[in-house]
């Protein structure tokens, strides 16, 4: 019996469409299951971790910031007894502005009527044999402390610290200072026109602002706090001026 080719044939490609219509819908439910699941698993995630501001926890930390501590320095304290105790500067010594440092005017000295003296005058120290650095007027002297040239505006004593201070003359203590350069300082006001004025003094002293002295009435002692000057011996800086000029103080002392 003869087989019909043509027949056969007709039949095996039916069945391979079939077949392949069959495979394309399998593969495509398989792509649109899959699909489904990720965004499934992708809408749950999302959901999971989207939580809103106000629902999830805020951690927050208070940061406080120190409160900086000034120290505050007091004056002279009132004196409860005769003497007083000035409380020593922390000003540093190594560095000493210029601006403190007294700088005589050219030609100042000559403002001074060297006919006014001061009346009953008593030396400053029982030994003043041993002058250091004298008075130098407009003159320029090398500091030996700094190595800088500037006016001196007083006279330095040698003494031994400890060394009794006198009251060159009368009158009134203006001012009680621990200076950052001069160190210990004690101010008089003679009432005509001259002012002495005592640095590099210690830390005890015998007067205090305010107070009204008579010539040779004890101030304080040596000590040696005048930083700008600290290189030399113990002494005693002394100043004179007269109608605020600066003067020669041996012109009043001898």
């Amino acid at each position: 019996m003869k087989k019909n080719l043509f027949s056969d044939n007709k039949q095996g490609s039916k069945g391979f469409c079939a077949a392949l219509g069959i495979s394309a819908v399998m593969i495509g439910w398989a792509c649109w299951f899959a699909y489904g699941q990720s965004r499934k698993l992708t809408d749950e995630l999302t959901a999971k971790n989207s939580v809103s501001e106000s629902e999830a926890p805020v951690n927050k930390r208070a940061y406080s910031v120190p409160k900086t501590t000034t120290a505050v320095r007091t004056t002279v304290p009132v004196r409860t007894a005769v003497k007083t105790t000035v409380t020593a500067a922390s000003a540093p010594a190594a560095t000493l502005p210029a601006a403190s440092v007294n700088i005589s005017v050219s030609g100042q000295e000559e403002a001074h009527d060297s006919a006014a003296k001061l009346s009953d005058t008593k030396p400053p120290l029982k030994d003043m044999s041993f002058m250091i650095t004298g008075f130098s007027g407009s003159e320029l002297v090398r500091n030996e402390t700094t190595g800088s040239w500037q006016t001196h505006n007083g006279t330095d004593f040698a003494a031994e610290v400890g060394s009794d201070v006198y009251a060159v003359s009368g009158g009134d203590v203006t001012e009680v200072k621990n200076d950052p350069v001069w160190g210990i300082t004690v101010t008089v006001d003679h009432k005509n026109g001259f002012v002495t004025r005592y640095c590099g003094l210690s830390q005890t002293l015998e007067v205090q602002q305010g107070d009204a002295l008579a010539a040779g009435d004890l101030i304080g002692t040596v000590g040696n706090t005048a930083d700008i000057e600290s290189s030399l011996t113990p002494h005693l800086h002394l100043e004179i001026l007269h109608n605020g000029a600066y003067i020669d103080p041996m012109s009043e002392l001898t």
